[in-house]
């Protein structure tokens, strides 16, 4: 015990990033469930898809869409989103699975939606990236 508490001494700045980074995860994963928002991983993501009928949303931006994004999604950028939020009015009740590049803009699109009365919103979790690393399609058209 007494080596750990020279370590933490001697290399504070380490210690200290790595606390602060220990407590920005763990707010990442409770903000969801504080926001009422459910997270999903890929696999997830694809039996909302295929069994409840889940809308997908791309909120990344119009280049970002252009470079592939998961099939059939609509695409809102998150700048737009509060003032196009009529275009997603049948998907109110539904499954609505929300994501981004990496999963940051997907928990503002989705916290967004909550407030609007949305009951479905799930978040991808990783984004696109983990989707990609799922190896599960992407479209460019």
């Amino acid at each position: 015990m007494a080596q750990f508490a020279e370590f933490i001494i001697n290399h504070w700045i380490l210690s200290s990033l790595f606390v602060v980074i220990l407590l920005v995860l763990i707010m990442d994963s409770v903000r969801g469930k504080l926001l009422g928002f459910g997270e999903v991983k890929p696999d997830e993501a694809v039996r909302l898809i295929n069994r409840d009928d889940a809308a997908v949303l791309d909120v990344r931006e119009d280049s970002e869409y252009a470079d592939g994004h998961i099939i059939n999604s609509i695409h809102i950028p998150l700048p737009l989103l509060e003032s196009r939020t009529a275009e997603l009015k049948e998907y109110k009740d539904r499954p609505l699975l929300v994501y981004c590049r990496s999963g940051n803009r997907s928990a503002q699109a989705a916290s967004t939606l909550m407030k609007q009365g949305f009951t479905g919103v799930k978040k991808l979790s990783g984004g696109l990236l983990s989707w990609q690393s799922a190896n599960l399609p992407v479209s460019k058209s």
